[in-house]
């Protein structure tokens, strides 16, 4: 009995020692981690651009959907209104720029035909007054002699030289040419005011012009009006766009958020996606593991979920940076006080076979290390 209690022990301690050394091997030649997950290349948050009274909602979860493929939308009436709005008030304005440039077109040709009417009637005008003050200069020189001929004539009459009535002619024609003149007098002045007049008439046109330029910075401002409005309906077709959600990949309904009908904010979550065949494989390795860890390397896989079954793989990436470099609450050793701590560095590993898998599987892996 003795002896085979004696060979039992011994058998214990064999294979304690195998299993010790095997252990041993197996975690030299092999950096192995619990902290690991299965994640997705591909999992999306969605939500709405815009807030608004979500009306339908056409996805439930784990229901397969694909890429542009509609999963919600808001009741878009209040940004269809506002559109419209938009576009009435644009008519009004497109309406009217037509009517201004009509309206200055008239103007124009009327300022054009004035113009050349008023500047041929001065034209006229200046020709007359012209000929008529030539007329007047030698109507009074005719005077002027006609006046020394009766004053010659009533010396002639006197004397005897001459007959009554040849006196009376001369003195007819003189007191005739200054009626004469008078009259050319008058119409010299008459004239002269309708020149006055047709001056006015091209100042009055002036006014006009002033019109047309002020037409012209209207029409200006109405089309940047428009412009404005025109970018304005832009934005809001933009936001129509926004009341619609659809898929940006091919994957499934992971989660929905809830369901329809409900007034949600813009930013609010409304359903997330993931895309099952972008899985790989994220290992949270401590440092002092890490050597001989290296990109390529070859990886075991055992997920918890999945038993009696190893996944293979290989090491895609190794983060430059410990997952507590970035941290919110980074550690303060600024008073002196500094406890060691082993850090943890992101593996990325690229699966070989992803049949059965999930997105936040739990799972162990042992990396080879490379000599």
């Amino acid at each position: 009995m003795k002896r085979i209690g004696t060979i039992i022990i011994l058998l214990l301690i064999i294979s304690f020692s195998y299993l010790a050394y095997s252990y041993i091997t197996y975690r030299s030649k092999n950096a192995v981690s619990d902290a690991s997950f299965i994640k997705s290349n591909n999992i999306a948050i969605l939500s709405f651009k815009v807030s608004g009274k979500v009306i339908k909602m056409y996805k439930e979860e784990n229901q397969a959907v694909k890429k542009g493929e509609v999963l919600a939308k808001i009741d878009p009436i209040d940004l269809e209104n506002a559109k419209e709005q938009l576009i009435y008030k644009k008519a009004l304005l497109t309406n009217k720029i037509k009517a201004n440039i009509l309206k200055k077109e008239r103007l124009k040709e009327a300022l054009n035909l004035k113009t050349q009417i008023v500047e041929t009637t001065i034209q006229t005008l200046d020709s007359e007054i012209l000929a008529n003050k030539f007329q007047i200069q030698s109507a009074q020189t005719r005077v002027i002699k006609l006046q020394k001929d009766r004053l010659r004539f009533k010396s002639m009459l006197e004397a005897n030289l001459i007959a009554q009535s040849d006196y009376e002619t001369i003195k007819s024609k003189a007191d005739s040419l200054s009626q004469n003149i008078e009259a050319m007098k008058a119409k010299l002045k008459a004239l002269q005011s309708q020149k006055e007049k047709a001056i006015l008439t091209t100042n009055l046109a002036k006014l006009n012009q002033k019109q047309i330029i002020e037409l012209d910075r209207d029409i200006k401002a109405m089309r940047d009006e428009i412009k404005a409005l025109e970018s304005r309906i832009d934005e809001v077709n933009i936001k129509i766009g926004y009341t619609i959600l659809k898929a940006p990949f091919d994957g499934v309904v992971a989660k929905k958020f809830f369901d329809a009908p409900r007034v949600v904010a813009k930013g609010s979550s409304v359903y997330a996606i993931s895309d099952p065949k972008s899985l790989y494989c994220e290992v949270l390795l401590s440092e002092n593991k890490l050597h001989g860890v290296k990109v390529g390397n070859s990886v075991t896989i055992d997920v918890d979920a999945i038993k009696d079954r190893e996944f293979k793989g290989e090491v895609e990436s190794i983060s430059p940076t410990s997952a507590s470099t970035f941290s919110l609450v980074p550690r303060d050793i600024a008073s002196g006080e500094f406890t060691k701590l082993a850090q943890r560095f992101k593996i990325r590993i690229h699966l070989n076979s992803i049949k059965g898998l999930r997105a936040g599987m739990g799972a162990s892996v042992a990396i080879k290390r490379s000599n």
